[in-house]
């Protein structure tokens, strides 16, 4: 899909569809006010039969309105305009963008508000780039189809380059969930970063089983045991900043491509959706593909942990105590606890090249789903200045967070009297954080932020604004924490 910006009227543009933002507080006004007469008068019946409010993602569809040259025009709602931040952009012109997509169409104008932010305006262009695309991925028919083409009134040429580049990225991230595991394993995983490697030359090392037993992954390595499919760790760099020595960023992303849950093995029902275990992984080469092509000013280091969890008879075992790359032992109490081994190497690996700071991407537990929801991702933190940092980037981006407390009490839920440490803690209680204590382990004590995305990463059925599957949630915030952060 092409993005461009335009500043004809929509009364006169050359489209197949025109959509028009409306708010909840004055429904009539903004562009659709410009609508003629007869289908002001229309519009204002719907007003009072409350067919249109203007809430938040509301659609309504107008066939052949008199007075305008395309043949359709979408009214969406915005919301309430003193509420309009980036989650509701985000959610409105996906909405739209969703709605129309379910048909082939060559043109599409949108014409939303043209006082809005750029960052909100990047924040409703990469909801149109992720309502234009679906799952449907190995479907005859499609579901979804992207615009050939999207004018947008309103938003500069420089904003709709950086937007398209973010809505690419997190669609990237969506379509490596969604496949099936036959299709996304670590070999293939690999195979796919390599090539996000040479398009945007970025600098790439992938371990293998050989490598990753002679650099101690012992951790990662007993995950994979139990898979036909090799473990891989795919180390990427991008030198964006002027000085090519500055410490870099480091996002590191757990990439379990398949989680059957090894011999505390899960129910069907909890396997389903488990191609999404790699999510983490799929974020961090989205953002940093991004961040790439936007030539940002920063210099980032990409780690991703990636292994099946199989059953055979080489899965690791229960009671087994595992070696980490830094030396610290594991006693094992659930091998469906089993990212947070694969982090623990992968987290030691990016330490040891002594970033400045580091954030760490994981489906993780489904303790953090339960505490808040499917819609928002729990954020645990070292340092709380840069915590507060990762936030403010998610806000900015619309994508709902949430901090957890990381009071030394949970850390010793996890010790043990086997080895130093064990990977789950004393029952269900705290799990999200028990789990996050288990990786401050591997940290060095470096400025570190842990996002369980566990709710957020993959959607089971769809939303207004996006089919179901994988979301690609936080790509655009680790997009904006490179783009503000100063060294």
């Amino acid at each position: 899909m092409q993005i461009h910006a335009t500043n004809d009227r929509f009364s006169e543009i050359d489209a197949d569809a025109i959509v028009l933002g409306t708010y909840q507080d004055s429904p009539l006004a903004g562009h659709v006010s410009e609508l003629g007469p007869g289908t002001t008068d229309l519009l204002s019946q719907l007003v009072e039969s409350k067919e249109l409010t203007g809430s938040c993602g509301e659609i309504v569809p107008l066939l052949g309105p008199a007075g305008i040259a395309a043949p359709q025009v979408l009214i969406v709602g915005l919301g309430k305009r003193d509420k309009l931040d980036g989650k509701a952009a985000f959610r409105a012109a996906g909405a739209a963008a969703r709605k129309l997509a379910a048909h082939p169409r060559q043109r599409v104008a949108m014409y939303l508000d043209p006082k809005w932010s750029d960052d909100t305006w990047q924040a409703a262009l990469a909801g149109v780039c992720v309502g234009c695309q679906g799952q449907d991925l190995y479907r005859m028919e499609k579901k979804r189809h992207p615009f050939g083409e999207l004018l947008v009134s309103g938003a500069s040429t420089e904003i709709l380059r950086v937007a398209q580049i973010q809505g690419v990225s997190v669609n990237l991230a969506r379509e490596l969930v969604n496949e099936p595991p036959a299709a996304i394993y670590p070999e293939s995983f690999a195979d796919r970063a390599s090539q996000v490697a040479n398009e945007c030359d970025l600098e790439i090392e992938i371990w293998d089983e050989s490598r990753l037993a002679q650099e101690r992954c012992g951790a990662l390595l007993a995950v994979a045991r139990g898979s036909a499919q090799p473990p891989r760790l795919v180390i990427l760099q991008y030198q964006g900043a002027s000085n090519k020595k500055d410490a870099p960023l480091a996002f590191v992303g757990k990439g379990v491509t398949f989680d059957s849950g090894g011999l505390s093995l899960k129910p069907s029902d909890g396997m389903l959706a488990m191609k999404c275990d790699m999510a983490g992984a799929a974020t961090v080469l989205a953002a940093v593909q991004a961040i790439a092509k936007l030539k940002l000013p920063v210099n980032v280091l990409g780690v991703m942990g990636l292994v099946e969890n199989m059953v055979s008879g080489e899965s690791y075992k229960l009671g087994d105590v595992l070696t980490t790359r830094n030396g610290k032992t594991i006693e094992v109490h659930n091998t469906d606890a089993e990212g947070r081994l694969v982090l623990a190497d992968a987290l030691q690996v990016a330490a040891e090249r002594q970033p400045a700071k580091i954030i760490d991407l994981a489906t993780l537990t489904g303790a953090c789903v339960v505490a808040l929801g499917n819609d928002v991702v729990g954020a645990m933190a070292n340092d709380q200045p840069w915590c507060e940092t990762v936030i403010e980037a998610a806000q900015t981006c619309g994508e709902p967070i949430w901090q957890l407390p990381m009071f030394p009490e949970f850390g010793e839920e996890i010790k043990s009297e086997v080895a130093d440490i064990k990977n789950v803690g004393n029952g269900r209680w705290g799990g999200a954080i028990t789990a996050a204590k288990l990786l401050e382990e591997f940290v060095n004590e470096i400025p570190w932020v842990h996002l369980d995305i566990a709710g957020p990463s993959f959607l089971d059925k769809a939303k207004p604004w996006s089919d179901g599957g994988g979301t690609g949630v936080m790509v655009r915030t680790l997009v904006e924490v490179a783009r503000k952060y100063r060294a």
